[in-house]
């Protein structure tokens, strides 16, 4: 069976002024195409780098990521990364924050115009988009922040506590939002949280990480059954308080 994403015996070490620090320690995982993974595990155990590796930002130590069979050395374009904030630039108007970095790599063509302006008007921002980031509420500007990385054409989502930085209301209608719209868009995601509840609701399967240096302690395959599967609908499902209940004795760190 072949993978989008494949994690191969992955070790990433740092060095500090108080010397070398084991983030991750021989990680293995596949990811298929379509599927949405959740990324838990303690504070400070190397979730985010985690997804930096992924995304080809910093180099592994020992190990490897393979997108679509080939290794990862550096940033591609099949790889779009969410980080918790926003990241919107305030001078600019929504439009212009979501056609930001084709503009950069100077591929702003008639047909990425076009495509950012249909995503806007798919998914309720269209007319917002000669509106200030300042003039929008904080699901709207996620939702503008993913269109912005939907524009590049990625096949695969990376997200960082994508939501954390949102109060728990605004918060539960936004992973409504971006999870139809990843799944609208077929797309493939690896999400990073430390909100479980969020991490089940959402996800395929959630890989639950031990303390640093990070390995897997289990993996969970998410099986709930509501007859519409949403991150609301997942959390009125009868089996979602034991997948929570185990999940949260696999991050004890006493146990």
């Amino acid at each position: 069976m072949s993978y989008v994403v494949e994690v191969c015996n992955l070790g990433m070490k740092y060095h500090s002024l108080n010397g070398e620090i084991d983030a991750l320690k021989g990680v293995n995982f596949s990811v298929s195409e379509g599927e949405f993974i959740s990324i838990v595990g303690p504070s400070g155990c190397g979730k985010s780098t985690l997804l930096s590796l992924i995304a080809g930002l910093i180099v592994p130590t020992s190990g490897g990521v393979f997108v679509e069979g080939k290794p990862v050395s550096k940033t591609s374009e099949k790889v779009g990364y969410m980080l918790q904030k926003d990241h919107l630039f305030e001078w600019r108007t929504i439009y212009q924050n979501v056609v930001i970095g084709s503009e950069i790599r100077r591929i702003l063509d008639a047909e990425t115009k076009e495509y950012a302006l249909k995503l806007l008007d798919t998914y309720g921002l269209l007319e917002f988009k000669d509106k200030y980031p300042s003039q929008l509420s904080g699901g709207m500007r996620q939702r503008a922040a993913l269109i912005r990385t939907l524009v590049a054409r990625p096949q695969i989502l990376l997200l960082d506590e994508a939501f954390s930085a949102l109060d728990y209301q605004t918060r539960l209608a936004v992973t409504e939002d971006i999870y139809s719209i990843i799944k609208k868009e077929n797309k493939t995601a690896i999400l990073v949280t430390h909100d479980i509840s969020e991490g089940i609701s959402m996800a395929d399967r959630v890989i639950v990480l031990s303390k640093r240096p990070a390995t897997i302690k289990k993996i969970y395959e998410i099986k709930l059954s509501c007859e519409k599967r949403t991150p609301l609908h997942s959390r009125e499902a009868p089996e979602f308080r034991d997948y929570f209940n185990k999940i949260w004795k696999e991050l004890d760190v006493n146990v």
